[in-house]
């Protein structure tokens, strides 16, 4: 199977869902899966549903506070890096049909990463794997190499009349 690159990218939400959703799809065909999430060390539904699906593995990074543009921390930095060679060593390895990148559209817009060294690296995955990244606010770069973009909008949302996150439903 020749893989491509996948951006969810928008305001909207289902970015990660819609991720996720593929992730539940691959594994149910026998594919490997590995999602790595940028700037999410929160308590998130999936890192619990995941332990269930052997061929889905999750993992975080970042710390739980919020990173504003301009005004990261060496730690976010440390974090985003990290992240992202991990995500790429499951791209080279040869282990993973499917490297999620959770957030790392935000991870470059909040410069935490180059997008030049991120686009380049991605450039050279295996034929074979295929990429999904998911973020608001994808570079035209991300956009220019990927193959599928979707983009979420948001029309509506529970938020505008006061509603909280919920526990299952929004992480």
């Amino acid at each position: 199977m020749k893989g491509i690159v996948q951006v969810y990218t928008g305001d909207g939400k289902g970015k990660t869902t819609a991720a996720l959703g593929l992730a539940l799809r691959a594994a149910g065909r026998d594919m490997k899966i590995l999602i790595v999430q940028f700037m999410k060390k929160w308590d998130y539904g999936e890192l619990h549903s995941v332990k269930f699906i052997p061929n889905i593995t999750l993992k975080t990074f970042g710390t739980k506070d919020f990173v504003y543009k301009g005004k990261a921390k060496k730690i976010d930095y440390e974090e985003a890096e990290k992240a992202f060679s991990c995500g790429m060593e499951g791209v080279q390895s040869g282990n993973y049909q499917m490297v999620i990148f959770d957030e790392l559209n935000m991870a470059i817009y909040f410069d935490l990463l180059d997008p030049n060294f991120v686009i380049n690296t991605i450039k050279e995955k295996p034929e074979d794997v295929e990429i999904v990244i998911t973020g608001r606010k994808a570079s035209t770069g991300i956009i220019e190499i990927a193959d599928l973009v979707t983009e979420m909008k948001e029309i509506k949302h529970p938020y505008q009349k006061g509603f909280q996150a919920r526990k299952g439903i929004e992480y």
